[in-house]
């Protein structure tokens, strides 16, 4: 074809490493303005949600949370259309910028004893802002890389792309502690958790900086001078049905499977050392954050071994052991994290049994019946239990009734059988035991999340990439794993075990497993031209 432009791939050293720095710092930035939400969620929970039940709260708080991620999909389509359309540089400068001004203003809202019930309504409207933005974020970003990188390290240069958002968990975790550290005693909860959420201008002013330096890709400039541009990126990805098969397989093979892993592995391990073992606050996140920095080397590790040995591989193996190791270590850090607790579940079970023992995890206002109140109660002290139907009301911790079934004589009795109710802080010994099961976490990520933002470029038709590539993935992660906070926890505290919301991650990775070995095409070295086949 005489109109055809074809893309000039080459870049030199310099040029490589604007292209990573700038996109990679800046989804850095943009995940932490989307994950800081979530690492201070049980104390936004108590500032926004009316008080009465910790644990609805924090359910309430991680639903908002989800919220974000259940707009992702949308944001892909939005921003995925104007990416195929307009270019890929401009369309992930205008999400930076919305996710930047939208983390601020949390940072700005009032509390529910300020503004009351408008209090939590502004904040989930500025959740699905940020979700908006971050739905047209990381496509942008990992396409930019992969279209300006050589087809041979391809998988090593946007693995950058997918340490930026374990680096914006991480750099939430630190901003966090360092704040907290920072400001006078007691000033943290009134108006020093705000301070993060502010940080995020200074961080957008950076982001833009470094983005405007940046040029179009090859790829893009070439469709754009050969008029090869697609004028309805929506409509054309979903007119070929060899593309929406490959959709369908990103989605339900590639995100849902990969996004649950990391979730739980980061997210899911946070809150377990937190709640369910009662860790101290700041020896929880200090222990993920440390496992986050470690961790960040297996992205980059496996994303270099997807250009030697493939994509699909890695994917694979990921899924796989995470079936074999999951629960046991769940099981092996909560031993070292609080082994008073977990030997007070062996030693001293605790039973709760009544006539309607019905348990609410939303109520606010309290529970209708005792035994709802009694099971609220212990769901917010992290203890396991087992419930029965007895005519009347009891409680029994190591086969002892409990007469006093008030919140302070059922402290009282879990204490006497050896549960540990107030926060604890490990020893050196066991904080290394929990720090191993974090990083072996992380390389079960690391093995799934690594290749990914090399595999989506070269699955799609460069024409509609942006927009194929988003949407699934956004779908993907965003319901699948947006949730996964919010599902899991309400499952722990319906089943009154720690375990139960890992039968969670364990399903939608058995069905992600699934999928990639049926369906999935290797895709390594493929041409992304826009001419080139497709798989």
């Amino acid at each position: 074809m005489s109109n055809v432009v074809r893309p000039e791939r080459s870049v030199g050293v310099a040029r490589a490493r604007l292209v990573i720095a700038a996109s990679s710092i800046g989804t850095v930035f943009e995940w932490y303005d989307f994950f800081l939400f979530g690492t201070m969620a049980p104390l936004i929970g108590r500032l926004f949600f009316p008080g009465g039940s910790e644990t609805a709260q924090f359910l309430l708080v991680l639903a908002s949370f989800g919220v974000g991620f259940g707009m992702r999909p949308l944001g892909a389509v939005l921003f995925g259309y104007f990416g195929d359309r307009l270019g890929r540089k401009y369309t992930f400068l205008f999400t930076v910028t919305m996710m930047g001004l939208a983390t601020a203003a949390v940072g700005l809202v009032p509390t529910f004893a300020e503004l009351g019930n408008a209090a939590p309504a502004l904040l989930v409207l500025l959740r699905v802002i940020q979700g908006l933005a971050i739905g047209g974020e990381y496509g942008g970003a990992a396409l930019y890389v992969a279209e300006h990188a050589p087809a041979d390290r391809r998988g090593f240069y946007t693995s950058f792309i997918q340490t930026s958002v374990i680096g914006g968990f991480l750099l939430s975790l630190v901003v966090t502690l360092a704040v907290q550290a920072a400001v006078p005693a007691g000033a943290w909860e009134q108006w020093g958790w705000r301070l993060p959420f502010l940080l995020s201008l200074l961080l957008l002013a950076v982001s833009l900086w470094m983005r405007l330096r940046m040029q179009e890709t090859p790829i893009f400039r070439a469709m754009r001078a050969s008029g090869r541009v697609s004028h309805n990126p929506l409509r054309d990805s979903f007119a070929d049905g060899a593309n929406v098969r490959r959709m369908l397989v990103v989605l339900f093979g590639v995100a849902a499977g990969l996004t649950v892993v990391w979730y739980t592995s980061q997210f899911g391990a946070l809150y377990f050392l937190q709640s369910a073992q009662r860790l101290d606050d700041g020896w929880a996140r200090g222990l993920v954050g440390i496992g986050a920095v470690i961790s960040l080397g297996w992205f980059l590790l496996f994303g270099r071994l997807s250009d030697r040995y493939g994509r699909k591989p890695f994917l694979v193996a990921g899924y796989g052991l995470t079936l074999l190791l999951l629960f046991p270590l769940f099981h092996m850090m909560a031993s070292a994290a609080n082994p008073a607790m977990k030997e007070a579940a062996r030693r001293a079970p605790v039973i709760v049994s009544g006539p309607n023992c019905h348990y609410h995890p939303f109520a606010l206002r309290g529970q209708p019946t005792e035994c709802a109140r009694i099971l609220d109660h212990l769901a917010g002290r992290g203890v396991m239990y087992t419930k029965a139907r007895t005519p009347g009301v009891a409680v029994t911790v190591g086969g002892v009734p409990v007469a006093d079934r008030s919140a302070a004589g059922l402290d009282a009795a879990l204490t006497r059988g050896g549960w540990s109710i107030a926060k604890v802080r490990p020893s050196l010994k066991s904080a290394a035991v929990m720090l191993l099961g974090i990083v072996l976490l992380g390389m079960l990520s690391g093995m799934t999340y690594g290749p990914v933002a090399a595999l989506l470029p070269e699955l799609f038709p460069a024409r509609v990439r942006y927009t194929s590539a988003s949407i699934p993935y956004h779908v993907g992660t965003g319901y699948f794993g947006g949730f996964l906070p919010f599902i899991s926890q309400y499952i722990v505290a319906r089943a009154g075990t720690p375990y139960a919301g890992l039968w969670y991650t364990m399903a939608v990775v058995l069905m992600a497993l699934i999928v990639t070995i049926l369906f999935l095409p290797e895709t390594r070295g493929v041409d992304l031209d826009e001419d080139a086949p497709r798989i």
